[in-house]
């Protein structure tokens, strides 16, 4: 059973926005994710989405892709993510933890094998970037008869008549993409975000937590005033590159530092 529903279930009863972390395994090394997961919750994330590197993360800005690089050089898989969210659960049972990433290594092993593999990992739910829900029964059928949630991607750019599709075949909740273009980007808009937000509600009883674009307190708040939940992501990575030669612990320690604000900031709203 997911625990990403009832995690934002809570998170609303209690009159607070959810925060999400993205991390992605094996970045800068192995060793490294693990404890920072675990900080991350310590410092008061919610759901962490965990990316699984892939060659070729047409979503991403520079900074993710670096990222994705730097893990595949250490041989990073699918298989491996799935393990790590299973070592993270030894210690940890109630966290949501998403995997984020794209559709060739989720086909590769096989829908049915990832929703089996996935669910006795612990694993919560998937985003898959590049499969629109027009080719994504297969895979949503696997998902939902294991328990878990498949998240979907709505953008500025998506019409109303499609969003209204798209968040009939979603669950757990939506991510809106905050700004045009790919992960990191700037430009943020936040009277749009707003506008889109409200139309959303209307389609959706499903929590809406907003990523792309957020860098600091006060962008998070903006985004997450009209949604449930902001959805942090280059920031985090970018300070992980910048540690690649630093211990796992001062990475893990590093990134929770940058996390506590935007934390703060958001229980101020």
């Amino acid at each position: 059973m997911t625990r990403i529903a009832p995690c934002l279930e809570k998170t609303r009863a209690e009159g607070r926005k959810a925060l999400i972390a993205y991390v992605v395994n094996g970045d800068p090394y192995p060793e490294a994710t693990l404890p920072t997961m675990h900080a991350l919750v310590d410092a008061g994330v919610d759901i962490i989405e965990l990316g699984v590197p892939f060659s070729d993360p047409m979503a991403e800005g520079p900074t993710i892709q670096l990222a994705h690089e730097r893990s595949l050089v250490h041989k990073t898989s699918l298989r491996s993510t799935i393990e790590l969210v299973a070592e993270f659960r030894k210690t940890n049972t109630e966290t949501p933890v998403l995997l984020m990433g794209y559709a060739n290594p989720v086909e590769r092993m096989g829908y049915e094998a990832f929703a089996v593999a996935a669910e006795q990992a612990g694993v919560d739910g998937l985003l898959t970037v590049d499969l629109p829900p027009e080719e994504a029964g297969e895979l949503d059928e696997e998902l939902k008869s294991r328990g878990l949630s498949n998240i979907f991607l709505i953008a500025p750019t998506t019409t109303d008549e499609r969003a209204a599709e798209v968040v009939k075949l979603g669950s757990g909740f939506i991510y809106y993409v905050s700004l045009k273009g790919v992960t990191g980007s700037g430009n943020l808009d936040v009277d749009a975000v707003a506008e889109k937000l409200t139309k959303l509600r209307q389609m959706t009883d499903l929590p809406l937590c907003v990523g792309f674009g957020i860098k600091d307190a006060e962008s998070a708040k903006a985004v997450a005033a009209n949604g449930d939940g902001a959805i942090v992501g280059s920031l985090l990575v970018n300070k992980m590159g910048q540690m690649a030669d630093a211990k796992a612990e001062e990475i893990a320690a590093a990134v929770a530092e940058l996390i506590t604000p935007i934390r703060i900031g958001l229980d101020e709203l």
